[in-house]
């Protein structure tokens, strides 16, 4: 080389030896300053209108008893106490019972209700009178058979901890319409909480901000809502606003999500210092709504978690869960069923009609379910069934439902689908598909691959839609 390409080549080689480093650290700065969204709740579109922009989940956690609510089988009857079909239980996975249970015959009368004449239990009368609103799916079928795997494929779309929640992907998907709300709220009823934990509202590998946040069904939503002694509201917000600053200056130089989060989480209590209070007050609404639904404020309730549900999606909240923790009847089926549906028929049916009679029902999808549904076979002496996946019942209401349907057949000892069946893969498919997504093409990639709420399964089912 000349003296000319010796200087040369010695330049560039300590530019890219001294320099490159540094670089590539503004480059990756700026990049994560762009990807590092500043308000991670924004309302966002889809990918085509949606027919639905909010959801409440009735999830009835435990598993209600498909034969004795919805699935009416009178040669179910006729057939009680004798031994089912052998052919019919070959390679049959059971949670508890033996190839020796007898059959269970239905423990309470139907009736039909409805322009499309839908089988409705006794049991459910407030459901029976809105029964021209609802979309009834009996053939849902699931690959889980104990409870804690069920809630989480129902939830998560799949039976293994650490998946994002339908509720989550709602929200990272479209946002909130609530500047004073979480995006995603859960309540809690029964006798405790679900066997899936949190994590049938956690985030999974999504930012936390898309996370449920579980409220309390009386006195401050969530603890430590009020200020301690010696701290009023000026004081608090001072604080806020330089921990804020301190915040983006991290936010800027690392551009991790989470920042974001921490930074939403605290503006969020705050401003639920002032909203919750007002929320959680039912002392305001008209006496004769606290009757509809038979909620009594101060008392907590899964009538008074309709209601708030009601009242948290008047407040653009997009996504409201309610568990209700008590429908795992292997034993004392006639006497717990009573009791669950008093609990919960009329409240349900309550929040239909009055989304309805609000003109929110047309814009807001309502589903209703647990996770599996229960055994033709007696479980536990003579009034108990066991868990049983291949066959339950479902209800959906508004948000682009079509009203009045009646889907799907079992045969006749409500065992086995026979007609359309729906699994759940199908079901958060379509219900994706409502709220305006291609379930296919929400996704977020993650340990070096794109993730779903389907994974690589499911169809939507054109039939459920108007």
């Amino acid at each position: 080389m000349d003296p000319h390409q010796v200087k040369s080549e010695r330049t560039r080689r300590w530019f890219f030896e001294q320099c490159g480093v540094g670089l590539g650290s503004i480059a990756l700065g700026d990049l994560l300053r762009a990807s590092a969204p500043s308000d991670p709740l924004a309302p966002k579109q889809p990918h085509f209108a949606p027919k639905a922009k909010r959801v409440v989940f009735l999830f009835m956690a435990g598993a209600p008893s498909h034969l004795e609510l919805f699935d009416f089988k009178p040669e179910l009857k006729k057939f009680d106490g004798t031994l089912p079909p052998a052919d019919l239980l070959k390679g049959y996975r059971a949670a508890f019972i033996n190839p020796n249970s007898k059959l269970l015959g239905p423990k309470f009368q139907f009736a039909q209700y409805g322009s499309n004449g839908a089988w409705i239990s006794e049991l459910l009368p407030h459901t029976a009178a809105i029964v021209d609103d609802l979309a009834i799916v009996k053939s849902m079928s699931t690959d889980a058979f104990n409870h804690a795997p069920g809630q989480l494929l129902m939830n998560t779309g799949t039976m293994q901890f650490g998946r994002p929640s339908f509720g989550s992907w709602a929200t990272y998907g479209l946002g909130s319409e609530s500047r004073d709300l979480p995006a995603f709220v859960v309540f809690s009823s029964g006798a405790k909480g679900p066997s899936g934990g949190n994590s049938c509202w956690g985030s999974g590998f999504l930012p936390t901000v898309y996370q449920g946040v579980q409220l309390r069904g009386s006195g401050d939503p969530v603890l430590y809502l009020s200020n301690p002694p010696g701290v009023d509201k000026q004081t608090q917000r001072e604080s806020l606003d330089s921990l804020r600053s301190l915040n983006e200056m991290h936010l800027a130089t690392e551009g991790d999500p989470e920042i974001s989060t921490r930074i939403n989480s605290f503006e969020m209590a705050f401003r639920m210092q002032d909203s919750g209070p007002e929320l959680m007050d039912l002392t305001k609404e008209p006496a004769h709504i606290l009757e509809m639904y038979g909620a009594q404020p101060g008392k907590p309730s899964f009538a008074n978690n309709c209601l708030y549900a009601r009242r948290l999606l008047e407040r653009g909240v997009r996504f409201v869960q309610l568990y209700h923790e008590a429908w795992d009847q292997h034993g004392n089926l006639v006497k717990d069923l009573k009791k669950n549906c008093l609990d919960t028929d009329k409240a349900a049916a309550a929040l239909v009609k009055d989304l309805k009679q609000r003109g929110l029902l047309d814009d807001t999808l309502v589903i209703w379910g647990g996770e599996f549904g229960r055994t033709p076979m007696v479980q536990g002496g003579s009034d108990g069934r066991d868990h049983h996946p291949n066959a339950f019942t479902m209800w959906m209401a508004g948000g682009g439902i079509k009203p009045g349907l009646v889907m799907g057949e079992t045969d006749e000892l409500g065992f086995n689908v026979t007609k359309d069946r729906v699994h759940v893969h199908d079901l958060h498919a379509t219900l994706l598909h409502l709220l305006g997504f291609d379930h296919t093409k929400l996704t977020y990639k993650f340990q070096g691959r794109p993730f779903r709420l389907t994974d690589v399964h499911g169809e939507v089912v054109r039939k459920m839609l108007a």
